[in-house]
Protein backbone atom coordinates (compact mmCIF):
# COMPACT_ATOMS: atom_id res chain seq x y z
CA UNK A 1 0.00 0.00 0.00
CA UNK A 2 1.37 3.43 -0.88
CA UNK A 3 0.35 6.87 0.28
CA UNK A 4 1.59 10.12 -1.15
CA UNK A 5 1.42 13.88 -0.85
CA UNK A 6 2.43 15.94 -3.84
CA UNK A 7 2.37 19.41 -5.27
CA UNK A 8 3.94 21.08 -8.27
CA UNK A 9 7.21 21.54 -6.39
CA UNK A 10 7.40 18.66 -3.92
CA UNK A 11 6.46 15.03 -3.81
CA UNK A 12 6.44 12.52 -0.97
CA UNK A 13 5.87 8.83 -1.43
CA UNK A 14 5.82 6.36 1.42
CA UNK A 15 5.29 2.63 1.15
CA UNK A 16 3.23 1.38 4.07
CA UNK A 17 4.66 -1.75 5.63
CA UNK A 18 2.90 -5.03 6.23
CA UNK A 19 2.15 -5.54 9.96
CA UNK A 20 4.76 -8.33 10.27
CA UNK A 21 7.55 -5.92 9.30
CA UNK A 22 6.76 -3.11 11.77
CA UNK A 23 9.35 -4.23 14.30
CA UNK A 24 12.06 -4.50 11.65
CA UNK A 25 11.30 -1.26 9.82
CA UNK A 26 10.09 1.26 12.40
CA UNK A 27 12.43 2.90 14.88
CA UNK A 28 10.70 4.68 17.76
CA UNK A 29 7.43 4.61 15.82
CA UNK A 30 8.74 6.87 13.06
CA UNK A 31 9.39 5.81 9.51
CA UNK A 32 11.36 7.80 6.97
CA UNK A 33 10.21 8.82 3.53
CA UNK A 34 12.27 10.38 0.82
CA UNK A 35 11.35 13.70 -0.71
CA UNK A 36 12.53 14.88 -4.09
CA UNK A 37 15.54 17.24 -3.94
CA UNK A 38 17.44 14.71 -1.77
CA UNK A 39 15.75 15.68 1.47
CA UNK A 40 14.63 13.23 4.17
CA UNK A 41 11.46 13.78 6.19
CA UNK A 42 9.97 11.76 9.05
CA UNK A 43 6.23 11.18 9.22
CA UNK A 44 3.88 9.75 11.83
CA UNK A 45 2.39 6.38 10.92
CA UNK A 46 -1.01 5.41 12.28
CA UNK A 47 -2.62 2.14 11.24
CA UNK A 48 -5.71 0.33 12.45
CA UNK A 49 -4.80 -3.29 11.92
CA UNK A 50 -7.06 -6.34 12.09
CA UNK A 51 -5.12 -7.99 14.94
CA UNK A 52 -4.44 -7.05 18.56
CA UNK A 53 -1.12 -6.94 20.34
CA UNK A 54 -1.48 -6.35 24.06
CA UNK A 55 2.26 -6.30 24.70
CA UNK A 56 2.72 -2.60 24.06
CA UNK A 57 1.21 0.64 25.27
CA UNK A 58 0.87 3.83 23.24
CA UNK A 59 1.28 5.80 26.49
CA UNK A 60 4.82 4.52 27.13
CA UNK A 61 7.84 6.70 26.39
CA UNK A 62 8.86 4.21 23.72
CA UNK A 63 6.95 3.86 20.49
CA UNK A 64 4.73 0.84 20.47
CA UNK A 65 1.61 -0.83 19.26
CA UNK A 66 -1.44 -0.22 21.43
CA UNK A 67 -4.24 -2.68 21.96
CA UNK A 68 -5.90 -1.45 18.76
CA UNK A 69 -2.58 -1.78 16.87
CA UNK A 70 -1.92 1.91 16.38
CA UNK A 71 1.68 2.92 15.69
CA UNK A 72 2.58 6.22 17.34
CA UNK A 73 5.65 8.39 17.77
CA UNK A 74 6.38 9.63 21.27
CA UNK A 75 9.86 11.07 20.70
CA UNK A 76 10.80 14.36 19.10
CA UNK A 77 7.97 15.96 17.12
CA UNK A 78 8.08 15.53 13.38
CA UNK A 79 9.20 18.57 11.34
CA UNK A 80 8.18 19.02 7.72
CA UNK A 81 9.17 21.58 5.07
CA UNK A 82 6.68 24.40 4.43
CA UNK A 83 5.55 23.00 1.08
CA UNK A 84 4.58 19.73 2.78
CA UNK A 85 2.89 21.73 5.56
CA UNK A 86 0.95 23.66 2.90
CA UNK A 87 -0.29 20.38 1.38
CA UNK A 88 -1.31 19.17 4.84
CA UNK A 89 -3.26 22.41 5.43
CA UNK A 90 -5.03 21.86 2.11
CA UNK A 91 -5.81 18.30 3.25
CA UNK A 92 -7.53 19.62 6.39
CA UNK A 93 -4.86 19.81 9.09
CA UNK A 94 -5.14 22.66 11.60
CA UNK A 95 -2.46 25.37 11.55
CA UNK A 96 -1.51 26.60 15.04
CA UNK A 97 0.58 29.77 14.78
CA UNK A 98 2.51 30.24 18.04
CA UNK A 99 3.98 33.67 17.20
CA UNK A 100 3.13 36.79 19.18
CA UNK A 101 -0.17 38.54 18.36
CA UNK A 102 1.81 41.38 16.74
CA UNK A 103 3.64 38.97 14.41
CA UNK A 104 0.39 37.15 13.62
CA UNK A 105 -1.46 40.39 12.79
CA UNK A 106 1.31 41.41 10.35
CA UNK A 107 0.67 38.29 8.22
CA UNK A 108 -0.21 34.62 8.50
CA UNK A 109 -1.08 31.44 6.64
CA UNK A 110 -4.77 31.25 5.66
CA UNK A 111 -6.90 29.66 8.36
CA UNK A 112 -4.16 29.80 11.01
CA UNK A 113 -5.18 30.06 14.66
CA UNK A 114 -2.96 32.17 16.94
CA UNK A 115 -2.02 31.03 20.43
CA UNK A 116 1.32 32.56 21.39
CA UNK A 117 3.89 30.23 22.94
CA UNK A 118 5.99 33.19 24.10
CA UNK A 119 4.73 36.61 25.20
CA UNK A 120 6.58 39.92 24.99
CA UNK A 121 7.59 41.19 28.41
CA UNK A 122 9.41 44.51 28.25
CA UNK A 123 12.33 44.07 25.87
CA UNK A 124 12.35 40.27 26.25
CA UNK A 125 9.99 37.33 25.99
CA UNK A 126 8.57 34.87 28.50
CA UNK A 127 6.75 31.56 28.03
CA UNK A 128 2.96 31.84 27.93
CA UNK A 129 1.86 30.16 31.21
CA UNK A 130 -1.60 29.43 29.75
CA UNK A 131 -0.41 27.97 26.43
CA UNK A 132 -1.53 24.36 26.99
CA UNK A 133 -4.85 25.45 28.50
CA UNK A 134 -5.52 27.76 25.53
CA UNK A 135 -4.67 25.00 23.05
CA UNK A 136 -6.93 22.52 24.85
CA UNK A 137 -9.83 24.98 24.59
CA UNK A 138 -9.61 24.83 20.77
CA UNK A 139 -8.16 21.41 19.92
CA UNK A 140 -8.61 17.80 21.00
CA UNK A 141 -5.53 15.73 21.79
CA UNK A 142 -6.15 13.61 18.67
CA UNK A 143 -6.44 16.56 16.24
CA UNK A 144 -3.88 16.87 13.45
CA UNK A 145 -2.10 20.13 14.27
CA UNK A 146 0.68 21.84 12.32
CA UNK A 147 2.67 24.13 14.64
CA UNK A 148 4.42 27.14 13.13
CA UNK A 149 6.19 30.30 14.31
CA UNK A 150 8.43 32.88 12.62
CA UNK A 151 11.60 30.81 12.06
CA UNK A 152 10.91 27.36 13.53
CA UNK A 153 12.44 27.63 17.01
CA UNK A 154 9.37 28.51 19.11
CA UNK A 155 7.20 26.09 17.15
CA UNK A 156 9.54 23.20 17.90
CA UNK A 157 9.48 24.05 21.63
CA UNK A 158 5.67 24.35 21.50
CA UNK A 159 5.39 21.06 19.57
CA UNK A 160 7.53 19.33 22.21
CA UNK A 161 5.30 20.68 25.00
CA UNK A 162 2.13 19.65 23.16
CA UNK A 163 3.44 16.17 22.47
CA UNK A 164 4.53 15.80 26.12
CA UNK A 165 1.00 16.85 27.14
CA UNK A 166 -0.45 13.95 25.15
CA UNK A 167 -1.28 15.53 21.80
CA UNK A 168 -0.75 12.81 19.19
CA UNK A 169 -1.12 14.63 15.86
CA UNK A 170 1.59 17.28 16.24
CA UNK A 171 3.76 18.27 13.27
CA UNK A 172 6.29 21.12 13.41
CA UNK A 173 6.70 23.42 10.39
CA UNK A 174 10.44 23.71 9.68
CA UNK A 175 11.49 27.27 8.90
CA UNK A 176 8.22 28.79 10.11
CA UNK A 177 6.40 31.72 8.54
CA UNK A 178 9.64 33.12 7.09
CA UNK A 179 10.09 29.97 4.99
CA UNK A 180 6.36 30.03 4.15
CA UNK A 181 6.63 33.54 2.65
CA UNK A 182 9.99 32.80 0.96
CA UNK A 183 8.30 29.86 -0.76
CA UNK A 184 5.62 32.30 -1.97
CA UNK A 185 2.79 30.32 -0.38
CA UNK A 186 -0.57 32.01 0.18
CA UNK A 187 -0.77 34.45 3.10
CA UNK A 188 -3.38 36.77 4.58
CA UNK A 189 -3.29 39.89 6.74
Amino acid sequence: MTSSISSSSSSIEHTLLRPQKFGDQLINGVSSVSVKKSCLVSIRCRFNLPYRNSGYSSRSRRAGVSSNAEVVSTGTPISVPVRVAHELVLAGHNYLDVRTPEEFTAGRAPGAVNIPYMLRLGSGMTKNPNFLQQVSSLFDKEDEILVGCQSGKRSLMAANDLQSAGYTGIVDIAGGYSAWTQSELTTEV
